[in-house]
C-alpha cells in the first residue's frame, strides 16, 4: 500500500506539472513581484512630489494651472488602493492605469515649464528633485517592463491547451496588463516644445 501511494503521489506530481500547475505557481509569483516593485516606484515618485510643490510654489509668477494640475493627478493617483486584487479587475486596473498616467503628463509639463525660470535652474535643491524623479520614471518604466512580462508568461498559459484546461479547473483567469502602446511611450523621452511658452511661464 505504502508503495502504492508513493507511486500515485509521483504521478499526481508529474501530471499536475505537466498539466502547467506548477507554471501558475510559479508565474503567478512573478507577477506579485513584479507588481510589488512597480508599486514602490509609484510611491516613490509620489513621495518625491511634495518636495517639488513645496520647491516651485516659492517662484513668484510660476503658472499656477501646471502646479494645480500636478497637485491634483496626485491626489487621484494615491487615492486609488493597489491593491493585489487590482490585478484581477481589468476595469479597476485601467482607471489605476490612467491616473498614473495623469500623474506622469502633469510632472513632465511641469518640468517642461520649469525650464522658463532662471531660478529654479539654479535651485541646486530642485534640479536634485529634477534627478530623482527622471530616476524613478526610469524606474517605473523597468518595473512595469519586468511586469508585463511576467502577465504575458502567465496569460499564455491560461489560454494556450493543455494548460489552459487546468486553468479551468482551477479558475485560474487573465489578468490585466498595460497596454501595448503605453508601455512602448513610456520608453521614449518626452518631446518637450517651449515655443508657445513665454518667460512667465503662461502661454504666448
Amino acid at each position: 500500500m505504502r508503495h502504492f501511494l508513493v507511486a500515485l503521489l509521483a504521478a499526481l506530481t508529474l501530471a499536475l506539472s505537466g498539466c502547467g500547475y506548477n507554471t501558475f505557481q510559479s508565474t503567478d509569483e512573478q507577477i506579485k513581484a513584479s507588481w510589488s516593485e512597480v508599486l514602490n516606484q509609484y510611491q516613490r515618485r509620489a513621495d518625491l512630489i511634495p518636495n517639488v510643490v513645496a520647491t516651485v510654489k516659492g517662484e513668484a509668477n510660476f503658472e499656477q494651472e501646471t502646479l494645480t494640475k500636478v497637485v491634483e493627478a496626485r491626489a487621484k493617483a494615491t487615492s486609488i488602493q493597489a491593491t493585489p486584487e487590482l490585478v484581477n479587475n481589468p476595469e479597476a486596473f485601467n482607471k489605476f492605469q490612467a491616473a498614473q498616467g495623469e500623474l506622469s503628463s502633469a510632472l513632465s509639463r511641469l518640468l517642461a515649464v520649469s525650464e522658463n525660470y532662471p531660478s529654479l535652474k539654479a535651485n541646486q535643491g530642485f534640479q536634485d528633485l529634477r534627478v530623482q524623479l527622471e530616476g524613478t520614471e526610469n524606474r517605473i518604466a523597468v518595473a512595469r517592463g519586468r511586469y508585463v512580462k511576467a502577465v504575458q508568461d502567465y496569460n499564455v498559459a491560461v489560454r494556450t491547451f493543455p494548460s489552459n484546461l487546468t486553468a479551468m479547473v482551477f479558475g485560474y483567469g487573465v489578468k490585466a496588463n498595460f497596454s501595448v502602446a503605453d508601455e512602448a511611450a513610456l520608453t521614449v523621452p518626452p518631446k518637450v516644445d517651449l515655443g508657445g511658452i513665454g518667460a512667465s511661464g503662461a502661454k504666448k
